[in-house]
């Protein structure tokens, strides 16, 4: 029986990357960037009823943060998106006879709950800070740690509650830097395709899925 490897479960909730073709950079100026947020606050309200954590829009890659509420919104929400992202991008930029604007279809990983969705969302909307683009996240406009804590109430709507109550002091959370070994985990999880939790549940959720069990679970990644 073949592995399926692309889960797309109702409740669950997903690391979603995809990145520039050749890691090329995407979002230049301010219009691509409005465009995606565009796209994202569409595909919310009249393709699927995403429940949207925290998003990051960088130079040539973007991670999302999503609990489908049915079982197979995710493949919906994203194929939408991808897709409507590239065809409007190229007319937006003027780009005769397109071609792929991305390295290929979204990658999705699970997530586990407690700790470790506090990490994803760290992760995710600290990414600018790493990339040393913005001192504070909440400083980078085009994510969700800008519209959660600066953004006008019809912003915010965007964003879903999340599973777990972030820290009360949001703000002091959100921009103490992360622990490596947090960082070194998330990636691999990126990088190996794996998904990113407690050994026992990332077992779990192998045998419930039929996930490739084979792919390594630590060491030093690349950076995202």
């Amino acid at each position: 029986m073949p592995r399926n490897e692309r889960v797309d479960v109702a409740d669950e909730i997903y690391h979603v990357i995809n990145r520039g073709n050749g890691r090329q950079t995407i979002f230049k100026q301010e219009e691509d960037f409005l465009l995606f947020e565009s796209l994202l606050e569409h595909a919310k309200e009249f393709i699927v009823d995403m429940r949207i954590i925290a998003y990051t829009i960088m130079p040539n890659h973007w991670h999302l943060v999503l609990q489908p509420r049915k079982d197979g919104d995710l493949a919906l929400f994203m194929h939408w998106l991808t897709t409507t992202h590239t065809r409007r991008h190229y007319a937006l930029n003027e780009v005769i006879g397109g071609g792929h604007l991305y390295q290929g279809r979204y990658k999705s990983f699970l997530i586990d709950t407690d700790s470790y969705f506090l990490s994803v969302i760290k992760y995710v909307e600290r990414n600018p800070v790493r990339a040393k683009l913005t001192e504070r996240c909440e400083d980078w406009q085009w994510g969700s740690a800008c519209r959660r804590m600066t953004g006008t109430e019809k912003q915010k709507k965007l964003l879903s509650s999340p599973i777990i109550s972030f820290p009360e002091k949001y703000s002091d959370w959100i921009n103490a830097s992360e622990k490596e070994e947090d960082i070194d985990k998330i990636r691999n999880s990126v990088n190996r395709g794996v998904p990113y939790g407690r050994e026992d549940w990332i077992d779990a959720m192998v045998e419930k899925y039929e996930l490739d069990s084979t792919r390594k679970r630590s060491g030093r990644q690349k950076k995202h």
